[in-house]
């Protein structure tokens, strides 16, 4: 591994972790969104607990944080998968591990979005449609997340997209199904949070 490629890695990781929603919660109402609601530091909790807008400014961040990493890479190692799939998986890992938050993070959804909009456009795009049906018919963020992340492996195969992103997309929705497994065993005993506030 060259330097430029490891100075990459670590930018990634670095821009992965930025705890978006901790600081959008901490600036608007002076509170530590891990001790509010379902104590996760993403865009369903600070939705719920500091406000619509908030929620939406912090989808937003956490998918820039995923993006930029993989354009970047893009743009000095235009062919080579290995460098591309590193820098997502590292930005990805830094959110749901963040070293400024003691490694406690997010779920990974709105960043891996971000990984894989700059990496598998369509099939993304037609994930974020699972991540909306799934929003609508429910009015749980969390099923819209499980829809994507499982959605997302089978609409890049469909696609043709290259056997390493494929895998890329199965193995993160593996990861993002795991931090999950709450939800969906509250899901099941039907307490799940509601995205909207009562």
């Amino acid at each position: 591994m060259d330097i430029q490629v490891l100075l990459l890695a670590v930018f990634s990781y670095l821009l992965g972790g930025i705890p978006s929603g901790y600081l959008i919660a901490k600036k608007v109402k002076g509170i530590d969104i891990r001790e509010h609601g379902s104590g996760n530091p993403g865009t369903a909790n600070v939705y719920r607990v500091v406000g619509s807008w908030a929620g939406w400014a912090t989808m937003a961040l956490d998918t820039a944080k995923g993006f930029i990493p993989v354009m970047v890479a893009r743009q000095y190692y235009p062919d080579r998968y290995g460098v591309f799939i590193l820098c997502g998986t590292l930005a990805i890992l830094g959110h749901i591990w963040t070293i400024f938050l003691r490694f406690r993070g997010g779920k990974g959804v709105a960043t891996s979005a971000g990984v894989f909009a700059a990496l598998l456009p369509m099939p993304t795009l037609l994930a974020f449609l699972l991540f909306i049906m799934g929003i609508v018919l429910t009015g749980h963020i969390s099923v819209g997340s499980i829809l994507a992340a499982i959605g997302l492996p089978f609409l890049s195969l469909a696609f043709g997209s290259p056997v390493p992103l494929t895998t890329m997309a199965a193995t993160i929705g593996i990861l993002i199904l795991i931090k999950h497994i709450p939800n969906i065993k509250r899901l099941l005993q039907g307490g799940e949070l509601l995205l909207k506030k009562p």
